[in-house]
């Protein structure tokens, strides 16, 4: 299926990938807290509004 040579560069770039996405989010920490101040709000609310689609949508839908 896959070669050990591409196993074991699946593996380092996973590694890598997620150690710099963890080192880049923690260096801009400060400016998310000033700049996206209230995004959690904006997100509950599209959750919400995703659930009253899918809600609306079953049961009005005739089976």
């Amino acid at each position: 299926m896959f070669s050990q040579g591409q196993l074991l560069f699946a593996v380092f770039f996973v590694i890598a990938f997620v150690s710099l996405m963890i080192f880049s989010y923690r260096k801009d920490y400060k400016n998310h807290k000033v700049h996206y101040k209230g995004s959690l709000k904006i997100f509950m609310v599209f959750l919400l509004t995703i659930g009253i689609l899918f809600m609306i949508k079953y049961f009005t839908q005739k089976a």
